[in-house]
């Protein structure tokens, strides 16, 4: 046996551990955990239902300060955590495609994804420090805050979901990037100066925010009705429990119905069929609708490409809107064809990927328009942008399928980005999910 003063193997000059304590040092590793941890409170405690604006205000400015004084190591392990705590819940989705080996893979790759941006802000912000263009002592201090504030236009292979601005979303601040510009360059005049005072204009970034988000228990005297489903991913493409599946649909909107309801909404793919050719159900769900409109999720086959889309049935007739941004990987592979091919053959059993449409689609249900959107897509700035008329969108429906990720924090970042364009863009949001729960988001 080892003597009680004999040095472990492990930390032996030489060895693997002492080489690392080389380069890192605990820390930086703790404090860009510490960061991580007050950048992702929000989310956190918007899932715990601790609704605390001061804290998620205050919380977000440390953490942004922090971030801005620490040199690049800890910029490294900050991007690292900050993957992770939002994004791990992406590896559950393994789960469904029976490997459960890439789980720990996945979300080792989203903190290693996060680690390399962060780093290369930081890394390019220590080159002007070190270059003889540094004699004012603020460069790189700017240079940190520009890449912070660039970072939400950064979308790693088209997923948009990071913006560092959603820190702000339930807080005493405004989440336009004017508004966070101010906040980063307060932060920076307060490093530099050394005085708190220069906090103070800090001020013009206050926003009064009215913006809630309304789940369907709390909903009432409306006329729509947003169904709440929890199908497993399993069940769901189970051709054996189809006809279950289909018979509650009818179930909810007889019920719909009774309740003098105009307008009721599924989740995404309820109907996980190509529904454009089950003529009996297209049938079923047109008769219903001469007495309630009907906004439902299925596929839809044209032949050649299947398609994620939102049927729209009202007054006996049907409008189908097709999903125009596609989850990566999810639903259409961003890679090279080559790439592609060989990922959609070994992860998906050869599946060919869904098709985009080109077009985004808004529907008319008893005199109101509504933007169609589906999952993910309903958190893309594209599905915000002005119609013919010039104008965004004052009304959104969204279907929604999160049994890819529950039990995780999805649905909660999910609420708070679509919270975030409710708020910027004065849209009013109802989301019918499928395994979360439904919503409305009011400006």
């Amino acid at each position: 046996m080892r003597g009680k003063n004999e040095a472990s193997p492990l930390l032996s000059i030489g060895s693997p551990l002492n080489k690392i304590r080389q380069y890192f040092s605990t820390l930086e590793i703790t404090r860009g955990f510490l960061i991580a941890i007050l950048g992702s409170l929000f989310i956190y405690m918007q899932y715990m239902k601790l609704d605390y604006i001061t804290i998620n205000t205050i919380s977000a400015i440390i953490a942004l300060y922090l971030l801005l004084i620490s040199n690049k190591k800890t910029w490294l392990f900050t991007g690292f955590f900050t993957g992770i705590f939002w994004f791990w819940w992406i590896s559950l989705s393994f789960i469904h495609y029976s490997m459960p080996w890439a789980v720990p893979i996945v979300v080792i790759a989203m903190g290693l994804l996060y680690a390399l941006l962060f780093w290369s802000i930081a890394s390019l912000s220590e080159l002007i420090e070190k270059s003889k263009i540094d004699t004012y002592t603020f460069l790189p201090y700017i240079t940190n805050a520009l890449g912070i504030l660039s970072l939400s236009y950064i979308h790693p292979f088209g997923f948009d979901w990071f913006k560092p601005e959603l820190m702000f979303v339930n807080s005493y601040i405004g989440i336009e990037k004017w508004q966070f510009a101010i906040v980063l360059i307060t932060i920076v005049l307060t490093i530099i100066r050394k005085n708190i005072l220069f906090l103070i204009p800090i001020l013009f970034a206050i926003e009064i925010n009215t913006s809630k988000i309304i789940l369907n228990s709390n909903i009432s005297n409306s006329s729509i009705e947003l169904v709440e489903t929890n199908t497993t991913v399993k069940d769901k493409w189970n051709e054996s429990k189809h006809n279950e599946i289909y018979e509650e649909v009818f179930s909810f909107i007889d019920s719909a119905i009774e309740s003098k309801k105009t307008l009721i909404v599924f989740p995404e793919s309820v109907f996980p069929i190509f529904l454009n050719y089950n003529k009996l159900l297209v049938d079923r769900l047109k008769e219903k609708s001469k007495q309630i409109s009907i906004v439902v999720g299925g596929l839809f086959w044209d032949g050649k490409t299947p398609y994620n889309s939102t049927y729209i049935f009202t007054k006996n007739s049907v409008q189908i809107a097709n999903k125009v941004v596609l989850v990566p990987f999810g639903e259409s592979n961003p890679l090279p064809d080559f790439l592609s091919d060989l990922v959609n053959e070994v992860f998906y059993d050869g599946a060919v990927d869904y098709k985009a449409d080109t077009k985004i689609t808004d529907y008319v249900v008893d005199g109101v328009t509504y933007r169609n959107a589906i999952c993910f897509e309903a958190t893309s700035q594209k599905l915000y942008e002005k119609d013919s008329k010039n104008q965004r969108p004052k009304n959104m429906i969204v279907l929604s399928n999160n049994g890819w990720f529950t039990p995780s924090i999805e649905p909660t970042l999910q609420s708070l980005l679509l919270l975030y364009y409710s708020r910027k863009y004065k849209t009013t949001i109802y989301h019918s999910t499928n395994m979360s729960s439904v919503y409305i988001v009011k400006p």
